[in-house]
């Protein structure tokens, strides 16, 4: 059951803290990927008008802040993050009126809208780039990184690569342009070139850019790859990984030089002038937690929190993502604390299981066969009463879990794509093996369309959907779950309103019990008399804890449980996926 002692499914219309803490201390945030959100128009394709259509559903959810995935103008190479425009919406979403209504009506139903800043890169079709390409003469020539070949040339071929830095999207970080002899830099497609952020010219662009979004009426950002901004001018050879054709070139463009420079600068010049309440989030590849200290605390005005990917990280084999492992309960619980003690007396944490990125997690850390349900909850439950703000990634409150995938031919992400044929050709793997890595770790996997209804294509769309639709869609739908209240939908409701109605949520301190349990995560939020105590058991058997301060927690009440029996916690027991909520004080 979902039990509060306020009905978690009453709308509600704003999350606003009632003191000098920042607003988003209480907001849970909403990322929508708009490609597979909603179609209202029946190409295939979600976009911002279908997006209107089901803002109800977020309100009834009871989130804040929606987070948009880009929509302006790209040729969709990496499906969006490839901008030729940052001032035009994308005709396949919609135009800018559809914008405007769609901003009006979120700001109506007491809601804030972020958008994605993508601004390490540009589209090899954005025209300061084709500018930039137009010869060693051009005025925008410095504004990407453009490197001659470092040993010359060999009858009119290009010589070697200014550095051996590999791509994210396999290959190298270079690519060769034959017109002017010289190479440009791009850390993921080769239709991706970086940003010469050294340039000052650079750098007033995308502050002019962004002022303009705010000026429009937006909330804030969420900023793609941002500690990537400050490169190591000398741009130095990368040490080369066991097994690996290219160079590691992280250590000189994560946290560059000039990074918190760049972000102090973006602050001054974009929102130190501004009255408003604005969210600045920066996903940042690699931040450890005394990095993030730094980006995040108020007092330097950089960010407001990052995404930081240390416990997405976990299941990562030694050759990367697409080398797939396992992580324990333990695992994830020590990474999960290491950031919430590390950042308890400054800075702010951002809360995450799942994003555009990453594989759903009720396939990846839960159970999405026998104990789907109570997995999903679980999770959930372990994540969002945690100090920090959560996040939550369309049909994750659904429970949606992985795609089940069987030809490489469904699959669209161009680092899925890549990977494939990269681990064929270079590596000698089999089409099964390079198939099963990308089933678990696929962006893919987050990419199908919501499951909406059990109407053809999960009521997605009245066409051809761009992806498949995972076909579980006919019994995990958000129209099956609305009104049940077992379902991972009203649990999701209820977290989001334990934030909004429970101050201990959103400012209290953290303490770990049980530190090294295998598999129960229990912790203890404090503010003043209020203490909630968290209870969760992150496996698929019964589990037994010894937990010292247990008769202290006899009379407190029970707010929330993903049970329908639940566990006595005098017990020291708990079912398979079992989670528990106490209050008292």
């Amino acid at each position: 059951m979902s039990d509060l002692t306020t009905d978690p499914s009453d709308v509600r219309t704003g999350g606003v803290a009632t003191d000098d803490a920042p607003w988003w201390r209480s907001a849970v945030v909403y990322q929508i990927y708009p490609r597979s959100f909603a179609d209202s128009d029946g190409d295939g394709i979600g976009d911002l008008r279908g997006i209107i259509q089901r803002l109800d559903h977020l309100q009834r959810l009871g989130v804040d802040v929606i987070w948009l995935s880009p929509i302006y103008s790209s040729p969709g190479d990496d499906n969006g993050y490839d901008i030729s425009d940052y001032q035009a919406i994308d005709p396949v979403y919609g135009t800018l009126d559809d914008f405007d209504r769609l901003l009006e009506e979120v700001h109506a139903r007491g809601m804030k809208l972020v958008m994605d800043l993508v601004v390490n890169h540009t589209s090899d079709e954005h025209p300061w780039f084709v500018e930039s390409a137009s010869g060693i003469g051009s005025a925008k020539r410095d504004w990407y990184w453009w490197r001659p070949p470092r040993d010359g040339f060999a009858g009119g071929e290009p010589g070697a690569e200014p550095n051996n830095w590999g791509s994210f999207f396999s290959g190298s970080a270079w690519q060769y342009d034959r017109d002017s002899g010289e190479y440009f830099l791009h850390l993921f497609s080769r239709k991706q070139p970086d940003l010469n952020w050294e340039n000052p010219e650079v750098r007033e662009a995308i502050y002019e850019m962004m002022n303009w979004w705010l000026d429009r009426g937006v909330d804030g950002f969420r900023m793609d790859v941002i500690n990537f901004l400050s490169k190591e001018a000398s741009l130095p050879d990368g040490k080369v990984p066991p097994r690996a054709t290219y160079g590691d070139g992280f250590p000189f463009y994560a946290g560059g030089p000039r990074i918190h420079e760049f972000l102090q600068e973006m602050n001054r010049r974009v929102f130190a002038h501004r009255t408003g309440a604005y969210l600045t989030v920066g996903e940042m590849p690699g931040v450890t937690v005394e990095e993030a200290r730094l980006f995040t605390d108020p007092q330097r005005a950089e960010v407001d929190m990052v995404f930081q990917f240390e416990h997405v990280g976990l299941d990562h084999g030694p050759d990367g993502k697409f080398d797939p492992g396992s992580a324990t309960p333990l695992e994830v619980k020590e990474s999960l604390v290491r950031w919430q003690e590390g950042l308890s007396d400054v800075g702010w944490n951002s809360l995450y299981w799942n994003n555009h990125d990453q594989p759903r997690v009720v396939s990846r850390f839960g159970d999405d066969g026998v104990h789907w349900r109570e997995s999903a909850t679980a999770l959930a439950t372990v994540l969002h009463l945690l100090r920090g703000t959560p996040y939550i990634f369309q049909g994750e409150e659904l429970g949606m879990t992985n795609m089940p995938f069987t030809r490489i031919e469904d699959f669209r992400d161009i680092e899925s794509l890549n990977h494939y044929a990269d681990a064929l050709a270079t590596h000698g793997r089999s089409p099964d093996d390079a198939l099963a890595a990308l089933h678990a770790m696929s962006r893919d996997n987050a990419r199908t369309p919501v499951q909406w209804s059990a109407e053809p294509n999960g009521g997605f769309t009245t066409g051809e959907p761009w992806i498949t639709v995972n076909p579980n869609f006919t019994h995990i739908n958000a129209v099956a779950q609305a009104g049940d209240p077992r379902s991972v939908l009203s649990h999701y409701k209820a977290l989001v309103a334990l934030r909004h109605e429970e101050r201990v949520v959103s400012d209290g301190s953290f303490r770990l019990l049980l530190d090294r349990h295998p598999t129960v995560f229990a912790y203890v939020r404090s503010l003043g008399n209020r203490q909630m105590l968290v209870l969760a058991n992150l496996s698929g058997e019964p589990a037994a804890y010894d937990l010292e301060e247990v008769d202290a927690w006899r009379g407190a009440s029970l707010l929330l449980t993903n049970s329908d029996a639940p566990s006595p916690v005098g017990d020291g027991r708990l079912g398979p996926w079992e989670a528990q909520v106490l209050v008292r004080g």
